[in-house]
């Protein structure tokens, strides 16, 4: 029974030293932004070259007029959904240590995670390709694409990980040591398919940890490493979770 698994995750999750969530698409999925694979995701509809890096350099117009009209225009009024503000809710009450999150939408911060490592970056922030300083979203202008810096005229990119482009070091690092600790990592909303992110609950599950596993759907995770699989929509089971738990 479904309401059994959550009493004993919960159980779990209140009990743990040191748990952390490993997020993915589907978390924000219930805030209007759609996954990226799928039949209904965005590639789906776009063909993704456009944030492949040599593409991006080779046509940062044609690649910045897709990034903008997607990631700004579509995703940027997003707001946190009952998921986001969940997992916020078990940090402040000291039940969630971090959020390692594969997305790129700052939701998990907007709901009041601190301890959130972006692994494949975010758009709220921009790195110049030239000098590579970087700066807050808010202070670069999208209304000439691309957009210039302002201190030596570089081309501006935004601050995630394009296809062919390595995961920044530190994160990278941050997140598998978290893994390393934790006894408990929550799996929320991601198929567990992106390569090198997908590797980092096996990480955890090789160090020991327990698997509680939120998807709509069976993921790569459910059948191998998933010790409770909570099957459902994450805004529903997680805000059911932090109310037995906190």
């Amino acid at each position: 029974m479904q309401a059994d698994k959550i009493i004993a995750a919960a159980e779990i999750i209140r009990n743990a030293h040191h748990a952390i969530a490993f997020t993915g698409a589907g978390i924000s999925v219930e805030s209007g932004i759609p996954p990226f694979r799928g039949p209904n995701g965005l590639w789906s509809k776009y063909n993704p070259e456009f944030i492949e890096l040599d593409y991006f350099h080779r046509e940062p117009y044609n690649s910045w007029k897709l990034i903008k009209q997607i990631f700004y225009d579509f995703m940027g009024d997003a707001q946190p959904n009952a998921a986001h503000f969940a997992l916020a809710e078990l940090e402040q009450n000291n039940h969630l240590k971090a959020v390692i999150t594969q997305n790129i939408d700052n939701l998990h911060q907007q709901a009041g995670s601190r301890n959130v490592l972006e692994f494949h970056g975010t758009t709220r922030r921009y790195e110049c390709t030239g000098c590579h300083k970087k700066f807050d979203y808010e202070l670069i202008t999208l209304d000439i694409l691309p957009p210039a810096c302002p201190f030596c005229e570089g081309l501006i990119k935004p601050d995630f990980v394009f296809f062919s482009e390595m995961i920044p070091y530190r994160v990278n690092m941050l997140s598998f040591a978290e893994a390393q600790q934790a006894d408990v990592i929550m799996v929320i909303g991601t198929t567990g398919e992106i390569m090198p992110a997908c590797s980092i609950p096996y990480h955890g599950k090789e160090q020991g940890s327990i698997i509680i596993e939120v998807n709509v759907e069976e993921s790569a995770y459910t059948n191998t490493i998933t010790d409770i699989f909570l099957q459902g929509k994450a805004t529903s089971i997680l805000s059911e979770l932090a109310a037995k738990i906190c």
